[in-house]
């Protein structure tokens, strides 16, 4: 896509503030179906340039950007979702806030990178479902966690029998949380199971030892059906378990260690599958062994089984066939 016009949308709870660059236009529209028609009739008819051309660009801000998003990829309109972070570091020092500003701004920054950036492949439907699904399940899972902690102090302290009615009812909240959280889990396998290109890249991704029924999920989530990133690299680094040289001319020269800019929520769960390969796949405990016998740090030794799982899973899918285990050929 050659892009010649770039317009910019602030998104907010209720409204959206859009920039149009090349013309100066700015308008508000409401962040509601109706209001994503009028905002892409009103950029066509202002822009100086053909629809071809032209690039909706915002950031992505949760819940209130889901709409829009959603808007474009059913209908297939070139839009670019990106981190406000990248935004607000690339325009250096801005002072003053508002949203059309900020509409401008974001127009101003994809125009600057027109020949850079491309259009994001937005989820569909059912993707987009399991993030919500999947977002829930870790609430419910954190509340039923506070639950838990909470009911184990006071049946420490507390005498029991003057708080039989306080214990008796935070068990049956743990047993409501516990049975929404396998009916969201029972849900998310039947959206999987229904769709048949989820449903093979979940088999791949679970072959990979380590890799259990949620990880995979999420990770299928993430990746946009592993369109999201081209290499197993790329998604390392997005998931933060990638290490980055530390050096700068001969006074700086520190060791390589992960960037804290990262998917916190994935990178945790990809430790859990880490501890877990190096007790139960025996290629990765006989690697993880070997490297703490030589002396190596621990935590680097599961981060580089980390990264390991992670190639894996993208070796998989690429390939199109389940993991293989070595040590199941060699027997």
């Amino acid at each position: 896509m050659e892009i010649k016009e770039t317009i910019g949308i602030d998104v907010s709870k209720s409204t959206l503030d859009a920039h149009i660059h090349s013309t100066g236009d700015r308008n508000r529209f409401e962040n509601n179906p109706n209001g994503f028609k009028k905002l892409v009739a009103w950029a066509y008819k202002r822009s100086r340039f053909q629809k071809e051309n032209v690039l909706f660009v915002f950031e992505h801000t949760g819940l209130y950007s889901r709409g829009l998003s959603g808007f474009f990829g059913e209908r297939k309109l070139p839009c670019h979702i990106v981190a406000g972070l990248e935004i607000k570091r690339s325009l250096g020092i801005a002072r003053g806030k508002n949203d059309q500003v900020d509409a401008r701004r974001i127009a101003l920054y994809a125009y600057r990178l027109r020949e850079e950036i491309q259009p994001s492949k937005v989820a569909d439907v059912q993707i987009r479902k399991l993030r919500t699904m999947f977002s829930l399940r870790s609430k419910l899972i954190k509340q039923r966690a506070g639950y838990k902690t909470t009911l184990k102090e006071q049946k420490r302290i507390l005498n029991g029998k003057d708080y039989n009615i306080i214990f008796e009812i935070q068990n049956k909240m743990l047993d409501t949380l516990t049975g929404e959280i396998h009916k969201l889990e029972r849900m998310m396998m039947e959206i999987i199971k229904e769709d048949k290109g989820l449903s093979n890249l979940f088999k791949l991704v679970t072959s990979v030892k380590g890799v259990g029924p949620m990880t995979a999920m999420l990770v299928i989530i993430y990746t946009n059906r592993f369109t999201k990133f081209h290499t197993w690299r790329k998604f390392a680094s997005y998931c933060g378990v990638a290490p980055f040289p530390h050096q700068s001319g001969t006074s700086i020269k520190g060791r390589s260690k992960v960037s804290h800019f990262a998917n916190k929520e994935l990178k945790a769960i990809l430790n859990m599958c880490a501890a877990s390969a190096i007790q139960y796949n025996p290629e990765m405990k006989r690697y993880y062994e070997r490297r703490t016998e030589e002396g190596k740090n621990k935590m680097s030794t599961l981060n580089v089984v980390r990264n390991k799982l992670i190639a894996r899973v993208f070796a998989v899918v690429n390939r199109g066939t389940p993991y293989i285990s070595v040590y199941r050929q060699a027997s």
